[in-house]
C-alpha cells in the first residue's frame, strides 16, 4: 500500500488534524512570522531601514484582515476546502517571490501575498472539524490544529541556523515547497460544497453596532488591541535586536526562535488553567509575561540568558492570549457570542496593523531598545483593563455552552 493510500485511511479526525496542523504550520509560523526571523537579512540584502521594514510588517497584515473579510461568504457557499487551497497557493506563490526577489519590490509583494495565506486558511477549519470530527472530540482537535504555528517555528528556528548569511533565499524555498505539498494534502481531504447544516444561502448576523457599544466590553476591546499590537511588534522585530547585539555569525537569534516556538506549545493548556484558576487571574499573568519577555529585549538584547527567557515568556503567553480573549468575549456577549467575538477580532487586527508601522517609526528615531520599552508599556497597561473580578450569575446549562462553543466556531469560519 502507498503512502497516499495510507495517509487517505487514516480517520477523518486524523485526517483533518494532520491538514490543519501543517496548514496552519505554513501559513502562520513560515509565511507570516518567518518574515521577522529573517528580517536581519531582508535588511542587508536590500537595505531597508527599520520604519520600512516596519511598514512592510503593517501591510502584510492588512492583507490579513482583508482575506478574513473575504473568507467567510466563500466557506458558506463552497465549503472550506478551496479558501484553505487558495491561502496555500497564496503562501506557495508568495514564499518563492521572496526567495527570488531581486529588489525590495518584488520581496514587498512576496510577503504581502504569503501575508494573506493565514487569512485564507485559518477560519474554515472551524467548519471542516464540524463536518469530519465527532462532537465529542471536535475541541480537542481545534486544540491540536492550533499548535501548528508554535511547531512551525520550532522548525524555522534549525532551519535559519542552516541556512545563514546569503543562503536565506534555499530556506524560502524549503518554506514554499512545504506550502505546495500541504495544499495538495489538504486539496484530497478537506470537503467542499456549502455546510449542510446552513445551505448555500447562509446568512451572517448582524453585528449591530449598539449591541456591541456597551461598557463592560471596553476592557476587551482595548486587550485585544493591546495583544495584536504588542504581538505584531514582537514578531517583526525580536529577531533583528537579538541579531543586532549578538553578531551576524551568532546562532544566538535561531536558537531564541527554536526556544520560542517549543515553550509556545505549552499554550494549548490554556482551558484547563483558566478552569483551574480563573480568567482574570489567567489574564493578568499572561500580560504580565508578555510585558516583561518584551521589556528584556529592551533592557538586555544582548544578554543569552535575557534572550532565552524573553522566549521563553513570550511562547506560551502570547500563544495562550487568543483562548483568553475567546472566553471573555463570551462571557460579555453571552446572548450573541459569535459577533461578539467578531468585533474582539476587529480590534485585534487594528492593532497588528498599527503595531509594526508606528513602532518602526518611532524606532528610527529613538532606537529598537526604546521601541520595544514602549510595547512592554503598552502590554502592561493592560494589567489595568482585567476582567472583573465577579463571575456571571448563573451558569450556563450544558447545552447552552455547546451552543456557544458553536457559535463562537461559526464566527471564525465566518470572520
Amino acid at each position: 500500500m502507498g503512502y497516499g493510500q495510507r495517509m487517505r485511511r487514516l480517520p477523518p479526525r486524523w485526517q483533518v488534524s494532520l491538514a490543519g496542523v501543517t496548514a496552519i504550520g505554513v501559513t502562520f509560523g513560515f509565511a507570516r512570522y518567518g518574515y521577522g526571523l529573517f528580517l536581519p537579512e531582508f535588511r542587508r540584502e536590500f537595505g531597508l531601514s527599520v520604519a520600512q521594514v516596519g511598514l512592510i510588517g503593517s501591510a502584510t497584515y492588512v492583507g490579513y484582515m482583508a482575506a478574513l473579510m473575504l473568507v467567510g461568504a466563500l466557506v458558506s457557499r463552497f465549503g472550506p476546502r478551496p479558501p484553505v487551497v487558495v491561502g496555500g497557493l497564496s503562501a506557495t506563490v508568495g514564499m518563492a517571490l521572496v526567495a527570488f526577489a531581486g529588489g525590495p519590490g518584488v520581496l514587498t509583494a512576496g510577503l504581502i501575498l504569503a501575508g494573506t495565506s493565514s487569512g485564507w486558511a485559518w477560519a474554515p477549519y472551524s467548519d471542516a472539524v464540524d463536518r469530519m470530527v465527532p462532537a465529542g472530540l471536535r475541541e480537542r482537535v481545534m486544540g491540536t490544529i492550533a499548535s501548528g504555528t508554535a511547531f512551525a517555528v520550532v522548525v524555522a528556528g534549525p532551519l535559519a541556523l542552516i541556512a545563514r548569511g546569503t543562503q536565506w533565499r534555499y530556506a524560502w524555498l524549503v518554506f514554499a515547497a512545504a506550502a505546495l505539498l500541504t495544499t495538495v494534502y489538504n486539496a484530497r481531504v478537506l470537503p467542499t460544497g456549502a455546510h449542510p447544516a446552513t445551505g448555500a444561502g447562509g446568512k451572517r448576523a448582524g453585528l449591530g453596532l449598539r449591541s456591541f457599544a456597551r461598557r463592560p466590553a471596553v476592557p476587551l476591546y482595548l486587550t485585544a488591541l493591546s495583544y495584536g499590537l504588542v504581538g505584531a511588534v514582537y514578531w517583526a522585530f525580536a529577531v533583528e535586536s537579538v541579531s543586532r547585539e549578538a553578531g551576524r555569525d551568532a546562532p544566538t537569534a535561531a536558537l531564541f526562535w527554536t526556544v520560542m516556538g517549543l515553550a509556545g506549545t505549552a499554550g494549548a493548556l490554556t482551558g484547563s488553567a483558566i478552569a483551574r484558576h480563573g480568567l482574570r487571574r489567567v489574564h493578568g499573568l499572561l500580560f504580565a509575561g508578555i510585558a516583561m519577555a518584551v521589556a528584556l529585549l529592551g533592557v538586555a538584547p544582548g544578554a543569552p540568558v535575557a534572550v532565552m527567557l524573553s522566549a521563553v515568556l513570550y511562547g506560551p503567553c502570547f500563544m495562550a492570549g487568543s483562548g483568553v480573549l475567546a472566553v471573555w468575549s463570551y462571557r460579555v456577549f453571552p446572548d450573541r457570542p459569535s459577533t461578539g467575538f467578531s468585533v474582539t477580532v476587529l480590534f485585534l487586527g487594528l492593532g497588528t496593523v498599527a503595531g509594526p508601522a508606528a513602532l518602526g517609526l518611532f524606532s528610527d528615531e529613538y532606537g529598537l531598545r526604546a521601541a520595544f520599552l514602549v510595547t512592554a508599556a503598552a502590554a502592561a497597561l493592560t494589567l489595568l483593563v482585567r476582567p472583573p473580578h465577579r463571575q456571571p450569575r448563573s451558569k450556563p446549562t450544558r447545552a447552552q455552552a455547546a451552543g456557544a462553543v458553536h457559535e463562537i466556531r461559526d464566527s471564525l469560519r465566518q470572520d
